[in-house]
Order: structure tokens, then sequence, then C-alpha cells
């Protein structure tokens, strides 16, 4: 037997001891650029501000990602790379990473970066942002110089290397947040925001659009590229459509319904890459409330699992472009693993199953009825997915309601009050399980609030596995206790997973440098350019 292969991916997926001095493009295949030109994006998302360090969300992470820069970046092969951050060392027992960071590097009002606004900014978020876990671990941050800065943790804590992304970790001025506001309701998320990325912010309309322009003094030479980025934010997708089909939007990323990729796909005028996903790891699924009866009956919610074709799913109503998920982890992270309980179609075995856990037909066919809810504004995804379920569970003998919310709001209020049976939804894994995926499945985070354990899953070995999981250095043995918890979870079923959200990136054909790294449109935009 041979030792194992540690590659960079592993390293970052264990939290190796990394150290990192050179200067190098986000992207393998990154051209040199010319200067100017506005690009515009279009997006169905409404940010509700633009700080990232205490909001998650493709919305805020978009705009946010070019107005603030994080300590380190990520390449498409998962590597990561110097950004405020010019070298870093993870410790070799996992419990302080030390950030050595530029000396070059300005915040938009022209005050310098130091270690103490890493310091304030990795407090901020341990204290406001939803993802508890990721900086859980976090006792304090040494200063010992203003350009070092050193993470200090209770227990060794790999996450803490892909905590430092872009998206997760935007370094807030401390002189401008410090200032003892609440930071999730600060009036400088928005209006008056000082971040220190490639671009600054000259203009934010809630609902209509964000404006940024290129930082003259970003620390990075020659960069950004472009003169102004426009988000304009419209919820029509078909309007989007026919603006990226004019020319007069250049970039449409996170695009996904079946039939605008086809045709998009068909353009001459139009690129289109399903790459810089991977660490977002998007899932579709139905999430079961298990505080409830018969949905606490593990029989019934394997029993509804046999009854959906996940081929069909992904074949004929998202046109080919969605792959299956069987997983609580996607296939393109590190973690993911093949041996999992797996659920094939068949509708005959599923009524013989509720036969068997008592639950028979009554005069009218019927067994029992259930609801479902799903998240509105993604039709291809949600509404039809649902709908296919209610047919298939009727030809069981289930009756499903399927229930819409009016808005987001709504919708996020059913399922953080736990006031629902099924739910459709769409969760990211956020590169790491400690960050994203943890969250689902621990029975601390069974909470009145969305995107927690609002399925009331509860088994204390699973909370074990992900608790010891997080803490696990070498990167062999870290995926082996995922790949128990990924078996467990899929043979107790509190969620059936569907599929992979099938994000794209359409742009004219004019972009360059499309962000195409593990973060893809949440990545700082510095090195996308337009084309002679």
């Amino acid at each position: 037997m041979t030792e194992p292969v540690i590659t960079r991916r592993d390293a970052i997926a264990s939290g190796a001891a990394a150290l990192a001095t050179a200067a190098f493009p986000f992207s393998a295949m990154a051209e040199e650029g010319k200067k100017g030109g506005t690009l515009v994006i279009g997006s169905t998302q409404t940010p509700r501000h633009l700080n990232g360090a205490v909001q998650s969300g493709i919305a805020t992470a978009l705009p946010s990602t070019q107005l603030f820069a994080s300590p380190l970046r990520f390449d498409d092969k998962w590597n990561p790379q110097p950004y405020l951050a010019e070298s870093w060392k993870f410790a070799e027992d996992g419990k302080s990473l030390t950030l050595n960071l530029r000396k070059d590097a300005l915040f938009h009002d022209g005050k310098p970066v130091t270690s103490a606004d890493v310091a304030f900014t990795v407090m901020a978020i341990k204290a406001n942002h939803p993802f508890q876990t990721m900086m859980g671990p976090v006792e304090k941050v040494d200063t010992p110089d203003p350009h070092t800065a050193i993470i200090r943790m209770s227990v060794p804590h790999p996450a803490i290397v892909l905590a430092m992304s872009p998206a997760l970790c935007p370094i807030l001025p401390k002189h401008v947040y410090g200032d003892g506001q609440d930071l999730k309701n600060h009036p400088r998320n928005g209006e008056g925001l000082i971040g220190s990325g490639p671009f600054r912010l000259v203009e934010f309309k809630p609902s209509q659009r964000v404006v940024m322009e290129r930082f003259d003094k970003f620390f990075l030479p020659g960069k950004p590229y472009l003169d102004k980025i426009i988000v304009n934010i419209i919820p029509d997708s078909a309007s989007l459509m026919l603006g990226l089909e004019r020319g007069d939007i250049q970039m449409l990323p996170f695009a996904s319904v079946p039939t605008d990729l086809k045709r998009l796909a068909a353009d001459p005028k139009i690129a289109l890459t399903p790459r810089g996903y991977e660490g977002i790891g998007p899932i579709n699924w139905l999430a079961f409330n298990l505080a409830k009866k018969p949905l606490s009956d593990l029989a019934v919610r394997k029993a509804i699992a046999t009854s959906i074709d996940k081929n069909f799913i992904t074949k004929v109503l998202m046109g080919g472009f969605a792959t299956v998920d069987d997983g609580p982890i996607v296939p393109s992270s590190p973690f993911a693993v093949t041996d999992l309980v797996r659920y094939p179609v068949d509708l005959k075995k599923a009524a013989e199953m509720l036969d068997a856990a008592g639950y028979r037909a009554g005069a009218n066919g019927e067994r029992f009825k259930l609801s479902i809810d799903y998240l509105p504004g993604t039709d291809d995804q949600q509404k039809n997915v649902a709908e296919y379920i209610r047919g298939q569970l009727k030809k069981v003998g289930i009756a499903v309601e399927v229930r819409a919310s009016a808005d987001f709001p709504s919708w996020a209020r059913r399922m953080a009050t736990h006031d629902f049976d099924m739910g459709m939804d769409i969760v990211f894994n956020w590169g790491d399980p400690v960050i994203g995926v943890a969250r689902t499945y621990l029975s601390t985070n069974i909470k009145s609030i969305v995107w927690t354990n609002t399925q009331s899953y509860n088994n204390p070995k699973v909370d074990e596995l992900l608790n010891t999981a997080g803490s696990v250095l070498d990167p062999t043995k870290r995926k082996a206790y995922y790949a128990t918890f990924e078996k467990i979870v899929t043979d107790e079923l509190p969620i059936d997973f569907i599929n992979v959200i099938p994000y794209h990136t359409a742009t004219t054909k004019k972009v360059g440098n499309v962000p195409v790294t593990i973060w893809g449109p949440m990545s700082p935009m510095d090195e996308v350019y337009f084309k002679v």
C-alpha cells in the first residue's frame, strides 16, 4: 500500500500548511487585456446591501467582491493565491493562520489597509455572518505589526484558508465600520461604502442598479482593465436575454433556465460556459419536515424518493443541462464520494413500501395529503420540479398541494418557522462542508432561520462526524469522515437531493478573461477586459 498523494486541491480541502509569495493571475489562462470600457452585467438578484461580511448570497457577493478585497483568492483548481495577503502560513497544528499583508494596499478613501482592519473584519464576520461555523473556532486575531495578522483558533480549523475568499471575507475599513453601529444595518453598507477592491462604488439604487468605477490606486499594478462595471437589476429574465442579444448587457451570470441556455448556446455572438461554479456548489433539493407526521417515518421518505425520476428531471425538464445529484456534497467538491444510498425510480416498489409501513390507500386511492413549497423566482428548478413531484406522488396515492409564495420573504418565513411539509430549495455548499454543508444537518443548528436545519434532523452520530471532520487536518482522514456522513444522510433522507443547478455565465464574445475560478462571478473582475 502506498501513501496517498496530497494534491494542492487536497491541501486546500484539508487546510494543510500553505505558503505563497508570488502574485499570479486568478485564472491560469488569463490574457493580458487592454484598458477601458464599461461592462454591463444583468442580474435578477436584488441585494439588500453590498457588505458581504455580514450578508451571504449571490446578490450581495457579486458587487461586494468588486468593492472589497479579501486576504486570498482562488483559481480554477482550488489553489489559493495572494491578494491582500502577499504570503500566508497555516500552522502545522491547524490552530492559526498568519497573513502577511501587502504594504501598498489602500482603501478607496486613501487610508492604508492594515492588520487592524483584518482583525476587525474577522471578528465582525464571526459575530454577524449567517455562516456561524465559518469563523466559529476563531478566538482572536493578533496584530504584532501593521502588516501581520495572526488568526488564532481554539481547535484546528482547516476551512479557515478557504474562508479567506473574496465572497466570504471582504476586508472592511475599521475606521468606517468600527463606529459602534450595528454592522448588519450600517448606513454605509450601501451609500458611502468604502472598500479596497479594484472598483469603488459610485451609485447604488436598490432594485435598480449598482455602478462601480475603476479604483486608480488599486494595489495590483495595471489593474483593473475596465473603466466601469454596472450591475443592472432586471427581474424579468426575458428582458435580460434580449439585452444580452442586443449587446446592451455584456455578461449574464448564474443563467440556468434550459430554454435560455439552449437559445444562448445557438447564438454565434454569445459565449456560454458552465465553469466557475465549483466552489459555490449549488444543489436543488426536496427537504422533509421530520417534525411532522407522516414524514417523520423514514419509510415514507424513502417511498417518496423512490417515486422521483431524477434523470427525467435533468434530461427532460432541464433540457439536459443539469446533472443528477445524489448527496449533500456536490460532485465537483474535493470531499464528494460515490458510495451513497440511491433511490432508482420504481413506482410499484414505492407503493409497496407505503403499504408495508401501514399507509394503505383509501377507497379514493388516497393514502394521505402533503404540501410542497418552492422557492419563488426560479421556476425551471423549483416550481416545475414541484409540479412534477406532485404528479409522481399522486401515482402512489399521496395527494400533494403545491403552495406558491408571493415573494422570497414569504417563502423564507415559512421555512424559518418550520411551517411546511416538503420544501423545494436551492442551497450552496460554499466550497467547504464546514461553511455550507454542516449548517443543514447539525442538531445544534435547528433554528427559526432560513437555510439552517429547518428539517429538524437530529442524529448524534452525524453531529459527531461533522464536528470532528471540521478539525481534521489530514485530507484523506477528513474525507473519510465526510464519506460516512454522506452515507448516513442519504440513508436517513432528511433531504432528497435532486440535481446540481446548471449555472452558466453568458457573455458577448468581445468579453475577455471571463471569470472561471471556483467562485466564478463572485470573484474580483480586475482582469476582465474587452477584446479589440
